[in-house]
């Protein structure tokens, strides 16, 4: 959302059964409508390609970061926070019992091609999201994520249905309240699409193949509502072109043209950039922030709003990771001060927990566990674990907000473990070659990962950790206190008060941490983008979900 689409009225009222109930009213400003912005060319290197353009199939942070171009949601973030405001919708209110939402729509949109955007349109989306093969309901991770189930397992969805009960009033009914609801309308994969373009895109014609998907046609021809319409995407030659709505509702974006240019390599993004065949890139080296200074770029730092931990499987073949002294042993064996200091840049933290500092229901009276060898030595001794051996993974070829150089920070880590007496097996494979797929199958016993969260609530981490026994990287379903977990976050999720809520997701932040300890939280780091001379508007953000409307090039 461009800060110049300017909010009326901003009423937050809260309903018990959410974190944000809110009365609010978006106007556009009369005289920055359609047409106009700078002339120019925008050119980002991607870190790598996006498998395709629908945001409601994908996971990935390439992907969004094309698609939160063209696409907007009902709700959306605030440039620069992580606070909801109003996007397609400007005005949410609830029932009493916070079961079923009323959203006023903004009535000057339309889709890029020329449908217009109305409450059918919306109860349309929700119905396409909800009504998915098998194939679509793998490839449809968010919704399974926050909505819990799709159409043929209703009885268990969070979404029970949606009424257009005016040209631009929508009424969504959800089962039960819960603090997610409706911040997670500002998902990208919940976004708007065109119900003409998804009908005759045969959208929902998603089929696996192979150990991926094959995506139906309008997975290459995208339709929403957003500053930027898709152009082309030539594959050969690694690049997305976008260009400028110039019907766009409101403010137009400031260049004509929006290109990703896909370029895996990190250093090869800092040559191209000093080139000036780029105009920026994400996830600069943290040693390079200087230099890059110093040549006349601009390092835009975001505000750390992730968590990077070190993950077990605790329903796999390691038995001795089961047992709750060997898991404390290995966090008293990890140096942590040190690998943020020699590791992650200049405002990276040591975690105490699974979640940042920001998020209502952090707990602050956990004290991070001391680095201490000969306490992990006596714990692993009494467990009878001494010289254990730990399958333990790393990936490659990526580098993530939380983890700028995994090998490096893997290196740090097995360095500690190994000098307790762990014997590591090395383990790896390229982030999207088999990593994240081996995770998920539970084919190592330890391995590291993070997580970026998508709004601010504390079910967005760690519910999204330990919420879902049957999708769950840390194999908690098999544990006796498992069960137990994904329950008390379900309650405290739907508990009506919002301190009340926080209260009882800080005790959850205890009890995994002093009690259950399903991995082990390391840091939290702030990422940053950089962008070269005479590029300006570009507004960090601390969820990594910048919008580009706003650039412009060569002092345009």
């Amino acid at each position: 959302m461009s800060p110049k689409r300017t909010v009326a009225t901003w009423t937050m009222a809260v309903l018990a059964a959410a974190t944000l109930a809110s009365c609010a009213d978006s106007e556009r400003n009369d005289d920055s409508g359609g047409g106009g912005g700078d002339d120019g060319t925008f050119v980002f290197g991607a870190a790598g390609a996006p498998e395709m353009f629908d945001p409601f199939y994908a996971t990935d942070g390439e992907t969004f970061r094309v698609t939160r171009q063209m696409f907007e949601g009902l709700l959306g973030i605030e440039p620069g926070s992580a606070e909801v405001v109003p996007e397609l919708a400007t005005e949410w209110e609830p029932n009493e019992d916070g079961t079923e939402w009323t959203f006023t729509l903004r009535d000057d949109v339309t889709f890029h091609d020329g449908e217009p955007f109305n409450a059918e349109a919306v109860c349309y989306n929700f119905e396409r999201m909800f009504d998915q093969n098998e194939a679509g309901q793998t490839a449809g991770e968010y919704w399974g994520y926050v909505m819990g189930a799709f159409k043929n397992d209703a009885a268990n969805s969070l979404y029970q249905g949606c009424e257009a009960t005016g040209e631009f009033e929508a009424v969504v009914t959800i089962s039960g309240p819960t603090s997610g609801f409706p911040t997670m309308l500002t998902l990208e994969s919940l976004s708007m699409q065109s119900p003409k373009a998804l009908e005759e895109g045969d959208a929902n014609g998603i089929a696996a193949e192979g150990e991926g998907f094959s995506f139906p046609a309008y997975a290459d021809a995208p339709v929403g509502t957003g500053p930027f319409t898709f152009g082309e995407y030539d594959e050969a030659n690694g690049e997305i072109s976008l260009e400028r709505n110039d019907d766009y509702w409101g403010d137009a974006a400031k260049v004509d043209e929006l290109v990703f240019r896909v370029i895996p390599d990190e250093s090869t993004r800092r040559q191209e950039l000093e080139a000036g065949s780029i105009n920026g890139y994400d996830l600069p080296n943290p040693v390079d922030w200087q230099g890059l200074e110093d040549d006349g770029n601009s390092v835009e730092v975001r505000d750390p709003f992730n968590i990077l931990y070190l993950g077990f499987n605790l329903d796999g073949d390691n038995a001795e990771l089961k047992d709750p002294k060997v898991r404390q042993a290995l966090y008293h064996a990890i140096n942590r001060e040190q690998l943020v200091q020699t590791q992650l840049p200049e405002g990276a933290a040591v975690a105490t927990q699974f979640m940042p500092d920001t998020v209502s229901g952090y707990n602050t009276s956990i004290e991070p566990y001391a680095y201490d060898p000969d306490e992990a030595k006596r714990l692993l001794a009494e467990a009878g674990a001494e010289g254990m051996t730990l399958n333990f993974a790393y990936p490659t070829e990526v580098s993530r907000p939380y983890m700028p150089d995994p090998e490096k920070i893997y290196e740090a880590l097995r360095t500690d473990l190994e000098a307790v007496g762990v014997k590591v097996n090395v383990k790896t494979a390229s982030w999207n070659g088999g990593y994240l797929d081996n995770v998920t199958a539970g084919r190592y016993d330890a391995y590291i990962l993070g997580w970026t969260g998508d709004y601010d609530s504390a079910y967005n981490f760690i519910g999204t950790f330990f919420g879902n026994l049957k999708e769950n990287d840390f194999g908690t379903a098999g544990m006796p206190w498992g069960k137990q977990l994904a329950d008390d976050l379900k309650a405290a999720d739907a508990v009506v008060d919002e301190a009340e809520r926080g209260a009882a997701f800080e005790e959850i932040n205890r009890q995994i941490m002093e009690d259950y300890l399903p991995g082990l939280p390391i840091s939290h780091s702030p990422p940053a983008l950089v962008v070269g001379p005479g590029v300006e508007g570009v507004i960090p953000s601390p969820l990594t979900a910048e919008e580009f409307d706003t650039v412009t090039v060569g002092g345009e």
